[in-house]
């Protein structure tokens, strides 16, 4: 799919067939989504292969990591999805940039300097999406700016504003968070879920000594979508969410 078939459509598909099955096609173009979940369950995983899926169309992506370094990020993409032989590729022909750094250098003690290295992160963000035209963008992991921000207020104002600049970039964007709890009984509604466009969750719960591993699309704006909590697997192909029907 090229740049001008993009246009012609209102939805950016994951390319993962269960996914897109609870999505109703894809999330919509410039939605900005959460992809909420606890350590394990996958959710920079699942990102990248939005990212990755899409790149094999021809829509240009980035993958910013502010938290782990972004080579780690390849490293563990590239170990887990082994049949993915093409990422170098893509990179090397900026269909796929990945950038960032650790945010924690940007911030100095005080509010009024944690605003103001907020606005540099965004500036960062907004450099490395218009050096090869993003129009998808994960973001790893905006959790570490909720702690570094402290204030609620400042940090509900900055994922506003956040927000906002990636629908001016006129990006899809899908932004990871982390959970506090991998339980979805224990689920609770933090202010991204209420200023992102769409939240989708992953969870982890564990029967008879088993790890179980579903997924669920909370909210999309402007679009229908399941309401189904489904089963899904991480492979060496990428992920497969299961429908009932295969269950």
């Amino acid at each position: 799919m090229d740049e001008a078939e993009q246009t012609n459509t209102d939805r950016i598909s994951t390319g993962i067939d269960g996914l897109d099955t609870l999505l109703y096609g894809g999330v919509p173009i410039n939605n900005q989504t959460i992809v909420a979940g606890g350590p394990g369950s996958g959710k920079t995983l699942l990102s990248f292969q939005i990212l990755y899926n899409n790149a094999k169309k021809g829509i240009p992506g980035a993958f910013i990591a502010l938290e782990e370094r972004p080579n780690s990020i390849i490293k563990n993409v590239k170990k887990t999805f082994t049949s993915f032989t093409d990422i170098d590729e893509l990179i090397e022909k900026e269909t796929i940039v990945v950038g960032g750094e650790d945010i924690t250098t940007k911030v100095d003690a005080g509010s009024d300097s944690e605003a103001y290295s907020f606005g540099n992160v965004v500036s960062d963000i907004e450099s490395i999406v218009k050096s090869n035209n993003s129009k998808c963008v994960v973001i790893d992991s905006i959790s570490l700016m909720k702690l570094m921000l402290g204030n609620l207020l400042l940090y509900r104002k900055s994922m506003v504003a956040l927000s906002a600049n990636l629908r001016r970039l006129n990006v899809t964007g899908f932004l990871t968070i982390e959970l506090p709890s991998t339980e979805r009984t224990a689920m609770t509604f933090s202010p991204e879920f209420f200023i992102f466009d769409g939240t989708i969750v992953m969870y982890q719960s564990w029967e008879e000594n088993k790890r179980t591993l579903n997924i669920e699309v909370i909210k999309m704006r402007g679009s229908n979508h399941s309401l189904s909590l489904s089963p899904y697997e991480i492979t060496t192909r990428g992920f497969r969410v299961f429908s009932v029907s295969e269950l």
